[in-house]
């Protein structure tokens, strides 16, 4: 059994920072690709940050330059920092992981966590 729990949402004011946090745990062999979605209410969940096994990372339009995903792989832990947040950043944010455990290799998502921003 696999399990991403996130961390680190809230509510913060336009042009704030926010740190997320997200942390597999269970029978795992592997972490291959890593990444953060967001849900806005009525929107589709999309791509905000990913980052593969080796470092490398890839950025929605609307996080470059503001957004840094990164990834601890002695914790099995991706980050979001997240800078100059806007308004329309405001949504559900889910982790979502490619994870080998023995004999198979699945997709996992985090349950999400919630992120205001607001003044």
């Amino acid at each position: 059994q696999v399990q991403l729990v996130e961390s680190g949402g809230g509510l913060v004011q336009p042009g704030g920072s926010l740190r997320l946090s997200c942390a597999a745990s269970g029978s795992i062999n592997s972490i291959y690709t890593m990444g953060w979605y967001r849900q806005a209410p009525g929107k589709q969940r999309g791509l905000v940050a990913a980052i593969s096994s080796g470092g490398s990372t890839s950025y929605a339009d609307s996080a470059k330059g503001r957004f840094t995903i990164s990834r601890d792989n002695a914790k099995n832990t991706v980050y979001l920092q997240m800078n100059s947040l806007k308004p329309e950043d405001t949504a559900v944010y889910y982790c979502n992981a490619d994870i080998a455990t023995v004999g198979s290799i699945g997709n996992y998502w985090g349950q999400g966590t919630q992120v205001t921003v607001s003044s």
